[in-house]
């Protein structure tokens, strides 16, 4: 099959003149050029992926395009064929320009129908908000999305998924026609995927352009019509999805080619490091039995709320098994905190990089030596900078991690990078086993191959690695073994070297 060829506007699945069209835009902070001559469009109702790795300038666009940043001179920008100069956030507001970020931007202590209508009570003078119509115009446009919320709840009491439903809604109030969608899935379940997904759909069935942006590379094939990439602040063009592999996407992205090949190494004469016998938490996993040999990388996958993190937070020690056996290099251990874990050698990176695994005001080098600051006070209690400064530098230098300086916070770093310091962390106890809870989500895909590249070259100096995704391709193309894991249960174990993707996404999905 030949590869995707880039479409024009005219290659739209709608047709007539573009909702949105963007020529000649270019942006430059300081020295950098963030955006060199980019040409963008979208068509009325389409569903576009603006795809690209982290510092490739979407959010640059998507602020151009909203008002926030002003393009260089000679941008040219058109809505429905009509030039549009000087465009500030209420202009792009009532054209119907909407954007949801990845943080969402809403109020936890507010209620959900008030963070629907909050932005429709903005104006230019003082009034009484109208509670009734507020609610009323949320119980039409939740309808409208065919799904039910309390509108009295709290917003800080509903899960993630429904806090995006809530964005969602927040939009339409302000009756948008252009919606950009930041990273919308990176913090939910396949199951709450698709519903919003299904929300997408029936956006775009009403007219309304959604732009999808994404590293979850299957999705974007999934749901969009057309894809738009850029790398490096440049077009490399848009293209429809019809023939695009999640393979040649990625090449598009990094202008790289990468080797996506199936363990086939036979490891079951290493010695067990990691052996857990009928592990068993009340509601939580049952009867969980598996084993993680040196120098060898375990899957789990699953969906969320099959007990995958709840079995990796008992390994760690932050919860208890009401009864099973855990035996670590042969000897059982039993751990009451993860102090204990840790001083047994047993690392553990979290699923949510930026609440439980950084400190996001603090500075990259404190982050990365948190775990063992008892080993680098000298004389005590004082800290060794020297000791720091060496220990920094050297997982700096050995995981590749991109930096300005190691005093900068860790929030300047990109969410890669931000990885790769929470990787260090935990390398820096020197554990024999490590566990990775999803350790990719908001990374792009280019930095995910570099993580993945690090993990294996771990797991070929010894390390054992039980390596915890609901994204399938992860612990395919990257576990020796992959466990399915289905209601606390592991219900199914793959050898990737002997079955098809398929067959593990059918199952894990069905």
């Amino acid at each position: 099959m030949s590869d995707p060829q880039p479409t024009t506007a005219s290659d739209a699945p709608a047709s007539g003149v573009p909702l949105l069209q963007v020529e000649h835009v270019s942006k430059q902070f300081g020295g950098v050029r963030a955006l060199d001559d980019v040409k963008f469009d979208v068509m009325t109702g389409e569903v576009l992926c603006l795809a690209g790795e982290n510092g490739c300038g979407k959010s640059t666009l998507i602020k151009i395009i909203t008002g926030v940043y002003q393009p260089e001179p000679g941008a040219e920008m058109r809505f429905l064929g009509r030039p549009i100069e000087g465009l500030s956030p209420a202009i792009a507001r009532d054209l119907g320009i909407q954007v949801i970020w990845q943080d969402l931007a809403l109020f936890a202590e507010l209620s959900v129908s008030e963070n629907i209508g909050f932005e429709r009570n903005l104006g230019a003078r003082p009034r009484l908000v109208d509670y009734r119509a507020m609610r009323a115009d949320s119980e039409r446009i939740l309808e409208r999305l065919g799904v039910t919320l309390d509108l009295d709840a709290p917003l800080r009491s509903l899960p993630i998924a429904q806090r995006q439903i809530v964005a969602v809604a927040r939009a339409l109030v302000t009756k948008a026609r252009l919606v950009f969608m930041d990273e919308p899935t990176a913090s939910l379940s396949q199951a709450e995927t698709d519903a919003l997904l299904a929300i997408v759909r029936r956006l775009s069935a009403e007219g309304i352009a959604v732009v999808f942006v994404s590293h979850r590379l299957a999705e974007v094939l999934e749901v969009c019509s057309r894809v738009t990439v850029l790398r490096d602040g440049q077009l490399v063009g848009t293209f429809p999805t019809t023939g695009m592999t999640q393979t040649r996407l990625t090449e598009l992205m990094t202008g790289k080619t990468f080797d996506y090949a199936v363990s086939r190494r036979d490891l079951s004469a290493h010695r067990p490091v990691l052996e857990i016998d009928g592990l068993s938490r009340a509601n939580q996993y049952e009867d969980v039995s598996l084993t993680v040999r040196e120098g060898e990388i375990v899957g789990l996958t699953g969906r969320l709320g099959s007990g995958r993190t709840e079995l990796a937070l008992s390994l760690f020690g932050m919860t208890q098994p009401d009864r099973g056996a855990i035996r670590l290099n042969g000897k059982p251990v039993h751990f009451a905190s993860n102090r204990d874990a840790i001083r047994a050698g047993v690392g553990y990176v979290s699923e949510d990089r930026l609440t439980l695994g950084l400190i996001q005001p603090q500075s990259i080098e404190d982050n990365a030596v948190i775990a063992v600051l008892e080993s680098l006070l000298d004389p005590k209690p004082l800290i060794s900078f020297k000791q720091r400064d060496s220990l920094v530098s050297k997982w700096i230098v050995d995981l590749g991690v991109k930096i300005g300086k190691p005093s900068n916070a860790i929030s300047t770093l990109s969410g890669g990078n931000q990885q790769k310091v929470v990787l260090a962390k935990w390398l820096a106890t020197k554990p024999r086993f490590l566990i990775l809870d999803s350790p990719t989500v908001g990374v792009d895909v280019g930095a995910r191959a570099g993580i993945f590249a690090i993990v294996r070259k771990l797991a070929e100096a010894g390390m054992a690695i039980l390596l915890i995704s609901d994204e399938i391709p992860e612990v395919y193309f990257n576990a020796d073994v992959v466990l399915h894991m289905r209601d606390g249960r592991i219900v199914g174990q793959y050898r990737p070297r002997d079955v098809a993707i398929d067959a593990i996404e059918e199952a894990v999905h069905a």
